[in-house]
C-alpha cells in the first residue's frame, strides 16, 4: 500500500471539498447566475502557515483542471488569512457571509477557529467544508447539518495510539501539547485507551501555541520521572520542540512519541 503523508491527505481533502463545493448541488440552493462563491478561511501567516497553503493550492489545482468554471458559472476564491487567532477568524467568517454573500465555507485550521465559526455557519445556513481543524465537538455535541469533513476529528490520530504506547513504550507518560482546543482534545483522545491499559499520565503541560522556548517545559519532563513523552504539535512547533528536545538531552533517555503531526514530511527535514 502506498504511504500516505498528511500533506497528501490534506491535498486530497481540499481537493474533495473543491469537488463538493463545485458540485451542482450547490447552485440549487443559491442564484442561478454571477459567480459561484467560496470562501476559505485559512491560516496564511504563524505556525500552520504551510497547512494552509497546501489546502489553497490542492484547490486551486482542482479549479484550475476545471476551467474554474461550474453549470457555466465562474468559480471566485475570497481568501482570507485567520491569522491563527480565533476572534480574527471569527471576523472574518461573518465578513464572508454578510458582506461578501459567499455560496461555501472551507478551512479553517485552527479548532478553536472552528469553534467560533460554528454558530454563525450555523445561524445563516451556509455550508462549511472542513478541510483540516479536527475540533471533536463539531462531529458531537456542536454537530450541525450545515458542516461537514474530509479530514479527521482529533480524536482520530491520538485515542487507538494510547493502548500501543502502554503496550509498546511505556506505562508513565509525561504529556504535552499546545495550550488550545486540538492539544486537549488529542490529549485526552490519547487518555482513553492509555490509563485503561494500564497507563499512568505522570504530568501534563500546555505551553501557548506558537511558543518558541521549551526549556521550562523539558526541564519539567526531565524532572518527573516519565520514561516516555506523548505530544501533540505541527508546522514550526513540531520542529521547534523537536530540535530542543535532541538540544536538551532528552532523545536517548525518555522516548518521544506522538500522532503522525509531529514527525510528518512537512516538517522532518527540519528537525
Amino acid at each position: 500500500m502506498a504511504k500516505v503523508t498528511r500533506r497528501t491527505f490534506l491535498g486530497g481533502a481540499a481537493a474533495t471539498a473543491a469537488g463538493v463545493a463545485a458540485g451542482p448541488w450547490v447552485l440549487r440552493a443559491h442564484a442561478q447566475s454571477g459567480p459561484v462563491k467560496i470562501g476559505v478561511v485559512l491560516p496564511y501567516t504563524g505556525v500552520y502557515a504551510v497547512l494552509g497553503e497546501s489546502i489553497t493550492q490542492a484547490m486551486e489545482l482542482v479549479f484550475a483542471r476545471e476551467n474554474w468554471t461550474v453549470a457555466g458559472r465562474k468559480i471566485e476564491m475570497i481568501k482570507e488569512d485567520d491569522e491563527m487567532k480565533p476572534p480574527v477568524g471569527i471576523r472574518k467568517t461573518e465578513k464572508l457571509i454578510d458582506s461578501d454573500k459567499v455560496d461555501i465555507l472551507t478551512g479553517p485550521v485552527h479548532s478553536g477557529i472552528l469553534m467560533g465559526m460554528r454558530d454563525k455557519v450555523h445561524s445563516s445556513k451556509t455550508i462549511l467544508i472542513v478541510s483540516n481543524a479536527g475540533a471533536d465537538a463539531i462531529s458531537r455535541e456542536r454537530c450541525s447539518k450545515w458542516i461537514f469533513r474530509t479530514s479527521f476529528s482529533n480524536w482520530q490520530p491520538c485515542q487507538p495510539m494510547g493502548g500501543w504506547v502502554a503496550k509498546n513504550v511505556s506505562k508513565e507518560v509525561f504529556q504535552v501539547a499546545p495550550n488550545y482546543q486540538a492539544g486537549k482534545d488529542m490529549m485526552n483522545a490519547f487518555k482513553e485507551t492509555f490509563v485503561p491499559a494500564g497507563g499512568k499520565v505522570v504530568a501534563e503541560d500546555y505551553p501557548k501555541l506558537g511558543e518558541t522556548d521549551y526549556a521550562p517545559y523539558l526541564t519539567k519532563i526531565k524532572q518527573s520521572g516519565a520514561k516516555a513523552v506523548f505530544a501533540f504539535f505541527s508546522g514550526t512547533d513540531a520542529v521547534n520542540f523537536v530540535k530542543q528536545y535532541d538540544q536538551f538531552g532528552l532523545k536517548q533517555s525518555i522516548k518521544l512519541t506522538g500522532a503522525g503531526f509531529l514527525t510528518e514530511p512537512d516538517v522532518l527535514p527540519a528537525q
